[in-house]
């Protein structure tokens, strides 16, 4: 706001230069001068051109910016086949000539700024063309009077004028007569530091909204009550002295402010200058009674005056009634206590009080400012005791104050705030911000007006602990860079009213899950430290409409990417900053990536998906491998590979106890029970009943009594040379001669095929054998095996094939019987009851062979049962 009207006291003296070009030019051709593009404006400002570069300007110029440059006269052929030209920049140069056709053919011109050259005569002739023109800057420059032409009043849509110079000695009645039917928005003058002369009248003509004075009446206070006279019965927007007494400071008696009530402004502002008590004394009695609501005091170099005496009678000033009060930037702050009874705040509505450094707040100011709504005290360096004095009775005080501004200063007690503010009955609206508010030690038994809504304090340095010495009645709050480093939920959960919080720049390293404010509307996160961030965080803030949570070092995790999707596609919550403040910190593959752009599967991201997925899987698995135990027949191999373990582990038993094995058996023989005739009748005698005999191994007769059935079948295998297959039917339907199958192909791993004979006794189609016999498919497909012919004349060629396969009969140990006992005397061997059909009811009589019973039955081979083959059997 300050540098605001600043700007504007500046611009109506000319000093300052029109907008800034909207189009930026970046086509640089041939020349000092940056062209743009579209051939509209050229910037030449600061080239240290010493005359204009017309060679370069297209035709198409609408605006040239010559200014800071070093040019000393405008031509006539500088500016002529430019008639486009609305806007020309001439400012801070050395100009000193202006050809009277310069401006002949830029009739279109509406913006002339000359303003701090070296004229020595405004060039009302070369002015002449420019009916068009709007804005006239010609102050600064060396004129040594201010008349105007009578040109001037051909200007019909003039709006701003400055003019004059240090060499302006003083103004006359006629100097602006051609002015007197112009209605300006701004008109400024500027005089000699040394004003000599002013006739009464000279601003008579002036019609102006905002009127500007840049002279010093050091030499001639009088001249005030006359300019005062001639902007009577007038109204402005704004009146400005600037410089009034410039070098000493007024000590007159006479009231040269006395014109003030005459005059209808919406603002006075004093601007530089010397004032004393005097002189601000004579200033404030006539706005009393002035229809002025506004008055400001800016870089003024206020001093006591040494003729003031105070009889100790009642203020002058009582009934100095403003809207607004501004003292901003005076050199002393004796200027707050030249009036040291106050009254002169207590109809002031808006005060503010900005950088004259005061350190005290006399106990009666607070109790006189009972008018003031708005209080600005902001920017000047007060600590606790300066502005808060444990001595003053502070109820009611203050009592239409409704917004409090202590911010930029050197407050460093929350307790302190609230005990200065307590009483203020009205006030609403308190601005801490900028100060070193917010250690746990001064933040303690803080008792704060109730209404209060809105508390501004960023800015500060605020531990968690101080969160809680905070007004809970407010509806807004700012803690923004208040290097914040966690919250503190037990005040959140007090600030039942909380609708807007600013915790933006803050050092916050996590969110709350259960974070409770049900009036939330609105949150500022931004530019902190957490990097998750859930929907589980605000599901307690029904009322949360915007969200600003960017610029925060973001782990791209599934619940950001959730808490994003959520918040993006409901619409609920308006992130603000989405998606460009939105980045990854973390993974480091992901750095600096938007989230926008992070996109993780679902199924990486949805647990109950992954469990689904993973129970499906398991459950296809185990199916897939249960259809495989069924087609390979894998729980029979199984059971088969354990009995050979414990048979292997068993025979290692007996080889410690001493046992060595050796072949026993030349072969032997697996076959079914249904082919044990043809085994005993034809197999037996053909291969045992020679001069060299082949010593075999059957279970009927060679299988010792009382040994497991698998230990008998593994230990027979093992110690015979080879093993024959009797294939037919019945072999593939028992399965016994599976066991014995499988066996002898376990014996046979890393060795080869050949210690197994395949006898086929009678045709067998591969294909139709089960898919446990996978193995016998592969050997009857890919191995040379025998056929029993049933022709009796083929029979003796199949008998000398298998002896040859067997190859010659060598000595072998001898067991507990001779060949020929073990032939001649199956009708009395004792053996262990058989199975009913075949061996695998040896194993087990009933028809699951899960159990099989260890009971051994003994009987004498003297009846039909000798015919069905009975073996041991026992517990498998």
């Amino acid at each position: 706001m300050i540098w605001k009207l600043v700007h504007f006291s500046a611009l109506l003296l000319g000093a300052l230069t029109s907008p800034t070009p909207s189009s930026a030019p970046n086509n640089t051709d041939e020349g000092p001068c940056l062209i743009d593009n579209s051939g509209h404006t050229a910037d030449c400002l600061g080239k240290q051109l010493e005359s204009v570069p017309w060679r370069q300007f297209p035709s198409t110029l609408e605006e040239i910016d010559l200014s800071y440059n070093k040019l000393q006269a405008i031509h006539a052929d500088d500016f002529l086949h430019l008639p486009q030209l609305h806007i020309l920049k001439l400012q801070f140069n050395n100009i000193s000539y202006i050809d009277n056709d310069a401006f002949k053919n830029n009739r279109l011109l509406e913006h002339l700024n000359i303003f701090n050259n070296s004229l020595q005569e405004i060039p009302a002739t070369a002015l002449i063309p420019l009916v068009n023109l709007k804005e006239l800057y010609m102050s600064n420059n060396l004129y040594k009077h201010a008349t105007l032409a009578d040109s001037f009043s051909k200007f019909v849509k003039l709006q701003v004028l400055s003019m004059g110079g240090p060499l302006v000695m003083g103004l006359k009645k006629a100097d602006f007569q051609p002015l007197k039917n112009t209605r300006l928005q701004g008109f400024a003058i500027k005089c000699s530091s040394n004003l000599s002369y002013y006739e009464p009248g000279s601003l008579e003509a002036i019609q102006t909204n905002q009127m500007g004075f840049d002279m010093a009446i050091d030499q001639l206070p009088n001249a005030l009550l006359h300019m005062l006279r001639d902007l009577a019965n007038k109204t402005f927007g704004v009146i400005q002295f600037r410089n009034l007494f410039e070098f000493t400071y007024y000590t007159g008696e006479e009231d040269i402010f006395q014109g003030l009530q005459d005059v209808t402004a919406g603002q006075v502002i004093f601007h530089r200058g010397k004032f004393n008590e005097n002189l601000l004394r004579m200033a404030l009695m006539n706005l009393q009674i002035a229809p002025i609501k506004r008055l400001r005091l800016q870089y003024i170099d206020f001093a006591r005056s040494a003729t003031f005496v105070d009889s100790g009678a009642g203020s002058s000033i009582t009934d100095l009634a403003l809207d607004n009060l501004d003292l901003w930037y005076i050199s002393n702050p004796d200027v707050l206590r030249f009036d040291w009874r106050f009254t002169w705040l207590n109809k002031i509505k808006k005060l503010s009080i900005q950088y004259v450094y005061f350190n005290s707040v006399p106990c009666d100011s607070w109790i006189e400012m009972v008018g003031v709504q708005l209080l600005d005290v902001s920017n000047n360096r007060l600590e606790n005791e300066y502005i808060f004095n444990q001595r003053c009775q502070y109820k009611g005080a203050m009592p239409n104050l409704h917004t409090f501004n202590m911010n930029n200063n050197d407050l460093t007690s929350l307790k302190d705030v609230s005990s200065l503010t307590r009483e203020f009955q009205q006030l609403q609206v308190l601005d801490v911000s900028n100060n070193k508010l917010g250690s746990a030690k001064n933040s303690r038994d803080c008792v704060w007006q109730k209404n209060i809504n809105r508390f501004i304090a960023h800015h500060n340095q605020f531990e968690s602990e101080a969160l809680r010495c905070l007004p809970t009645t407010v509806h807004y709050l700012d803690l923004s860079y208040c290097e914040l480093d966690q919250l503190d939920m037990t005040y959140f959960e007090k600030a039942t009213s909380l609708k807007e919080l600013l915790l933006s720049g803050n050092k916050i390293k996590f969110i709350p899950s259960k974070w409770k404010s049900p009036s939330m509307q609105s949150l500022a996160l931004d530019g902190n430290s957490f990097g998750l961030i859930s929907k589980e965080s605000f599901q307690d803030m029904p009322q949360l409409s915007r969200l600003r949570a960017g610029n925060n070092p973001y782990h791209c995790t599934c619940e950001l990417h959730a808490f994003v999707e959520d918040t993006v596609s409901k619409g609920k919550v308006n992130l603000t900053d989405w998606p460009w403040n939105f980045r990854c910190y973390h993974p480091e593959a992901f750095l600096n990536t938007f989230i926008s752009k992070y996109l993780p599967s679902r199924v990486a991201c949805d647990i109950r998906l992954v469990i689904i997925i993973s129970v499906a899987t398991t459950a296809a698995v185990i199916l897939i491998l249960m259809m495989i135990c069924y087609i390979f027949d894998l729980p029979w191999y199984t059971k088969a590979t354990y009995q050979i373990i414990r048979a292997k582990y068993r025979a290692h038993k007996e080889k410690l106890a001493g046992e060595v094995g050796t072949f026993t058996y030349h072969a032997f023989i697996s076959y079914s029970h249904s082919d044990a005739d043809w085994v005993r009748d034809q197999l037996l005698p053909c291969l045992e009943n020679n001069r060299n005999p082949y010593r075999l191994c059957i279970h009927e007769r060679d299988f010792m009594p009382g040994r497991w059935i698998i230990d008998n079948i593994i230990d027979n295998i093992e110690n015979s040379r080879k093993v024959i297959f009797v294939l037919s039917r019945h072999f593939v339907n028992s399965e016994w001669c599976n066991y014995e199958l499988y066996f002898a192909q376990q014996r046979a791993m890393g060795k080869t095929f050949s210690d197994v004979i395949l006898v086929v006794k009678e045709p067998i189609d591969p294909s139709s054998l089960p898919s446990k016999y996978c193995k016998l498919k592969k050997m009857l497909s890919t191995k040379t095996y025998l056929e029993w012919p049933q022709q009796v004349n083929q029979q003796a060629f199949f008998w000398s094939q298998l002896k040859s396969v067997l190859g010659k009969p060598t000595m072998t140990r001898e067991g507990a019987h001779s060949i020929k006992s073990r032939t001649s005397s199956v009708g009395a061997i004792s053996v262990i009851a058989p199975p009913v059909e075949d061996r695998p009811e040896i194993a087990a009589p009933n028809a699951d062979r899960e159990e099989e019973p260890n009971i051994e039955i003994i009987k004498e081979d003297n009846d039909e049962q000798l015919n069905q083959r009975q073996i041991p059997l026992a517990a498998f």
